[in-house]
C-alpha cells in the first residue's frame, strides 16, 4: 500500500477520533478513575485546551494539522511523566494517554505531509491524464 493524498480522510479522522479519546479520557481520569486528589480534580480542565484545534482538524485546515503535532506532544510529555510517576490504573491510563498521543502525531502528520498543494496538484494531473 502506498501513501497518497485519497487517504487524506482516513488520517483526518484517525486524528479527529485520537483527539476525542484523549479528552473523554482525561475527564473520567481526572474526575472519576484515578484523580490526582480525591474527588477529582481541576486538572480536568486541561481536556477542555484539547478542544481548541477541534474545529481546524474537523475542517481539514493543514495548517491546523501543523501546529496540532507540536501541540500533542505536551499530552505526550505529560503521558510519559505520569506512566512514569504512578501506579496501578494511574499507569495504565496514562499508557493508553502516551499511544493515542502517538496515533493522533503520525496521523496529523501524515495528513499535513499529503496535503500540501504542490502534491495534490500533481495528485490531480496524474487522475486527469488517466
Amino acid at each position: 500500500m502506498s501513501l497518497s493524498p485519497k487517504q487524506l480522510p482516513i488520517w483526518q479522522w484517525l486524528t479527529v477520533a485520537c483527539v476525542l479519546a484523549m479528552v473523554l479520557l482525561t475527564m473520567l481520569w481526572e474526575l472519576w478513575l484515578s484523580p490526582l486528589y480525591p474527588g477529582g480534580s481541576w486538572l480536568a480542565a486541561k481536556a477542555l485546551i484539547m478542544l481548541l484545534p477541534l474545529r481546524g482538524l474537523l475542517h481539514g485546515r493543514r495548517y491546523t494539522f501543523q501546529w496540532y503535532t507540536m501541540f500533542v506532544l505536551l499530552w505526550l510529555l505529560e503521558g510519559i511523566m505520569r506512566a512514569y510517576a504512578e501506579q496501578g490504573l494511574g499507569q495504565v491510563l496514562a499508557l493508553l494517554q502516551v499511544v493515542l498521543a502517538v496515533v493522533s502525531y503520525a496521523s496529523a502528520n501524515l495528513y499535513a505531509k499529503y496535503s500540501r498543494p504542490s502534491l495534490l496538484a500533481q495528485y490531480a494531473e496524474q487522475q486527469s491524464a488517466s
